[in-house]
């Protein structure tokens, strides 16, 4: 069975948060939320659910937190995702704080590839953003994260105005020091972003200026996965760069995204907070599979055309990235 929602797009890749705790306070994510309150799930009740989206079409799917290597167990969460009939692509989002002593675990357990958050490359400016140290710690994540095997190994910087977006060239030229991915991300007005999201917002072509000529040369083969970047190689170099814009250049009308919160409710889209289905609480109040299939399909049919991001705050998301598995 295909998960196809009512414009055609076929929804085959799931965005799993399971914590909405992380070890950072990073300025456009980090948000006190009482939504991340209820008791978590256990990974039966993960697997169940995923069992459930993957006998509906799901075949990819992305473990995202918080960060989620706070969670504890999560390697033999991972091996249980991986063993799931129709699941075939398994993969981690995570700040690289605590991966330098994990990755060859969780490669172990099943895990494919892995995406690491990092806005900067200089330490004082690490501790401005994130609140905390641990540049050393991170860059010894994406070592270990290329020793284990994981690939592609996918760098996503958000670029701010005044903040980090002068380090474009530096991470274009980190690319050719290791095989990395990076991919810049445009800011997006969700949650707390949305208190200086014009302020701070670096639109596509801005970023593209600055990595010229990198960004004039033809757009390549993407690194495996179903990401929405646009990627290009720069000569001699091991890696890749790609641009994320969900604001100047609309992807939605590919996206192929559900995502199950840190509370266990379905969304149809990251920046829209209507439409979701309390999948977990139906699970704990021993709703039938048909049940569950049905508010899975209601979710579908709720996927927007696309987002609303440009057109104003109503209707926006207004949890944390940390609650909704950004």
């Amino acid at each position: 069975m295909d998960l196809i929602d009512s414009y055609g797009r076929r929804l085959d890749y799931l965005r799993l948060s399971v914590t909405g705790l992380c070890n950072m306070k990073c300025r456009y994510c980090l948000v006190d939320d009482a939504r991340a309150a209820r008791e978590p799930a256990t990974d039966d009740e993960l697997l169940s659910l995923v069992r459930l989206l993957a006998g509906l079409g799901v075949g990819k799917v992305r473990v995202t937190g918080g960060e989620p290597l706070l969670r504890p167990g999560l390697d033999a969460l991972i091996r249980g995702l991986s063993r799931i009939k129709g699941v075939r692509d398994l993969s981690l989002t995570t700040n690289g704080l605590l991966l330098a002593s994990r990755a060859r675990e969780l490669k172990a357990a099943g895990l494919s590839r892995v995406n690491i958050s990092l806005d900067t490359l200089r330490r004082d400016r690490f501790r401005s953003i994130t609140g905390g140290p641990g540049l050393s710690r991170v860059l010894a994540g994406i070592e270990a994260s290329l020793k284990a095997g994981l690939d592609p190994v996918k760098l996503n910087i958000v670029v701010m105005a005044k903040v980090n977006s002068d380090e474009i060239p530096d991470f274009v030229g980190f690319t050719r020091k290791l095989p990395v991915h990076v991919r810049f991300i445009e800011l997006m007005p969700i949650g707390p972003a949305s208190a200086f999201n014009q302020s701070r917002w670096v639109p596509l072509g801005t970023m593209q200026e600055k990595c010229r000529p990198l960004a004039t040369l033809p757009p390549r083969l993407r690194p495996k996965g179903s990401g929405p970047a646009v990627c290009f190689k720069s000569p001699g170099s091991m890696g890749t760069i790609g641009f994320i814009s969900p604001l100047s250049e609309k992807f939605c009308g590919r996206c192929n995204r559900l995502r199950l919160t840190s509370g266990g409710t379905l969304l149809p889209c990251l920046a829209e907070q209507t439409g979701g289905e309390d999948l977990l609480g139906l699970l704990r109040s021993g709703a039938k599979p048909q049940d569950m299939a049905a508010a899975v399909l209601r979710a579908v049919k709720h996927k927007a055309p696309c987002h609303r991001m440009c057109a104003g705050r109503s209707g926006l998301q207004t949890a944390s990235m940390c609650s909704v598995g950004g």
